[in-house]
């Protein structure tokens, strides 16, 4: 319970930093949000993305998911939360930035790699994780010789540029960054550095960027 005490408590520093009567943020956002980028992350716990982005309330769309994975467009009449909030986001919120933010120390990632992601007969995360099949593939036929761990970070980044790829298949995405109305962003953040790096729109290769 005091888990949830400590939560509590924190929502209540919420009310008092963001919601008390000299604050005017939250009488604006009242009225609808307005973000201008919507981000993918992953579920870990150590990856908050409007903490990491140091960001109030309002600034970021965010969807996170085990592996910060986006799915090829399928339209089909299954359940599809990431392509939803995808919709909703480009479409209607008008975003102008998507960013696909991935970590090191990824637990979804490590188990894609090792093959390990069951969890009894009625399982969903090894047919999540599988939407980075071809990350590992590529990642195993280049880095074949390469360590475990080596081969685990490798595959970390591959599944944020297969993202960005998949991103591509829907439509009216495509249609927004083919005419510069939206642009696509691929992030990494390294626990063990502390850094932040992004991908190359030229080279499609890792860059620091804080």
């Amino acid at each position: 319970m005091q888990e949830i005490e400590g939560f509590i408590a924190g929502f209540k520093r919420f009310q008092e930093n963001w919601l008390g009567s000299d604050k005017t943020l939250f009488d604006s956002l009242r009225q609808g949000q307005n973000p201008k980028a919507i981000l993918i992350g992953c579920s870990d716990s150590r990856v908050d993305p409007a903490i990491l982005a140091d960001c109030a309330p309002g600034d970021l769309f965010v969807v996170r998911n085990v592996a910060n994975l986006v799915p090829p467009c399928e339209p089909d009449a299954g359940h599809h939360g990431v392509s939803a909030a995808l919709e909703y986001a480009v479409c209607h919120l008008q975003v102008e930035h998507i960013i696909v933010m991935g970590h090191s120390q990824c637990g979804g990632i490590r188990g894609l790699m090792d093959g390990v992601c069951e969890c009894g007969e009625h399982s969903f995360i090894a047919n999540w994780v599988g939407i980075a099949q071809k990350a590992k593939e590529r990642v195993l036929q280049e880095f074949a010789d390469k360590p475990v761990e080596m081969q685990v970070h490798a595959c970390e980044r591959a599944a944020i540029l297969l993202s960005l790829e998949n991103l591509m298949t829907f439509p009216w995405i495509r249609e927004r960054v083919e005419d510069g109305r939206l642009a696509l962003h691929g992030w990494y953040f390294d626990l063990q550095a502390g850094t932040l790096s992004g991908v190359c729109p030229v080279n499609g290769t890792f860059e620091t960027l804080a």
